[in-house]
């Protein structure tokens, strides 16, 4: 079994909280982390009818069967058991109790702030990141392919048949039950349509045009999206530097494979000279970004610059006072016009403490002229 960077996270806050959430995309890995961490937890899923059933007629006589604690699966399925939990958690506040997981942040997090703020130790649980892959050794175009669900990578599934599958009882499913889509074609290339753009500046009246659906259901649309972690949105970073701003956030998938199946991207002869590698290239490298401080516990404080003469910076983050500033390339050779596009970036920033970063397609790491040139590999198999 691949080992999972998230499991340090879970183990320290469950030794502080009477509770611990794990959120993330159905088929992450949640269920089969917390069972192998928590293993002397009971479990039970509340995807289950019966379970379920028994929850809803009689609370008491279904909860009493885990005083001594559990993990309850899906737990957004049941609204009710946040409020039970409280209670339950005030009279005994033992640390790492009760392990909730679930794949809608809607129902998860509106529970959670209602009945357990204070009392709950919040983690995501996103696909593979490329350093739980490295024991693979597969080469970039394996992984714009297959992504990193764990499926994908512990059977003999191929993407092909695994993501018409999860597409259709996965994503198509949880969509009718938040938002009762009538008409599922629509949906499906407004979906299409977001892969197109992934990467891109979210343009919403754009979107509504192309698919022939109003600005507020694309916002509904997206917005459940997210909340079923299919995708996130970038914000641009809050500091101007004295520049006029673009305000729109950008739009990523947070699973590449997903976004190239979405695209009709069956292989990797196809991939190598399709036009939006570049832009799946910077989905994958984004992405891993966000796994890492989703991995770490920390908040997802990421962003992106671009003023209105089409001057960007493709990634920022604060790290230790400092600012980093990520430039990503597709190409498998740094040219000089990347690190000039880069070192430009110097004189818009009004910072003393800059590091600049370079992640491309190729294999080999350095430094140059000052900037750190990475590896899609090296940066985050470290």
């Amino acid at each position: 079994m691949l080992e999972r960077a998230l499991q340090p996270t879970l183990k320290r806050l469950a030794k502080h909280f009477p509770v611990v959430a794990v959120t993330g995309p159905r088929q992450s890995g949640k269920t089969t982390l917390v069972r192998k961490i928590f293993s002397k937890h009971a479990y039970v899923s509340l995807e289950d009818p019966s379970e379920r059933a028994f929850a809803l007629e009689d609370p008491k006589g279904f909860l009493k069967r885990f005083e001594q604690g559990a993990i309850f699966d899906e737990a957004q399925r049941w609204p009710d058991l946040f409020s039970h939990l409280q209670g339950m958690v005030d009279a005994d506040r033992r640390p790492g109790r009760f392990i909730l997981t679930g794949s809608q942040q809607f129902g998860l997090l509106a529970g959670i702030s209602q009945s357990l703020a204070g009392r709950v130790g919040m983690t995501q649980l996103l696909p593979f990141s490329l350093a739980e892959l490295a024991p693979l050794k597969k080469p970039l175009d394996y992984f714009l392919l297959h992504g990193g669900y764990p499926s994908l990578h512990t059977t003999s599934m191929v993407p092909n048949d695994w993501f018409a599958s999860y597409v259709a009882t996965y994503i198509e499913r949880d969509v009718r039950q938040l938002l009762q889509v009538q008409d599922l074609s629509t949906f499906q290339r407004f979906l299409r349509l977001c892969a197109g753009r992934t990467g891109q500046l979210l343009n919403m009246n754009s979107i509504a045009v192309e698919v022939g659906i109003s600005h507020a259901t694309v916002r509904s649309w997206i917005s459940v999206l997210e909340a079923s972690h299919i995708i996130f949105l970038l914000t641009p970073y809050h500091r101007n530097f004295g520049k006029r701003l673009v305000k729109m956030p950008k739009l990523y998938f947070i699973d590449v494979g997903l976004a190239a199946w979405l695209l009709g991207i069956r292989s990797e002869e196809v991939l190598v000279t399709h036009p939006l590698r570049g832009a799946l290239f910077e989905t994958l490298i984004v992405s891993e970004f966000l796994k890492t401080k989703c991995n770490q516990g920390l908040p997802a404080d990421l962003y992106f610059w671009r003023d209105n003469n089409g001057r960007e910076v493709d990634l920022i983050f604060e790290h230790e006072k400092s600012l980093q500033l990520v430039e990503i390339k597709s190409g498998q050779t740094v040219t000089s016009d990347m690190i000039k596009s880069e070192k430009k970036m110097l004189e818009i920033v009004d910072s003393k403490n800059v590091m600049e970063h370079l992640v491309y397609g190729g294999e080999e790491s350095y430094q140059r002229s000052g900037l750190h040139v990475w590896s899609w590999r090296d940066r985050f198999v470290r």
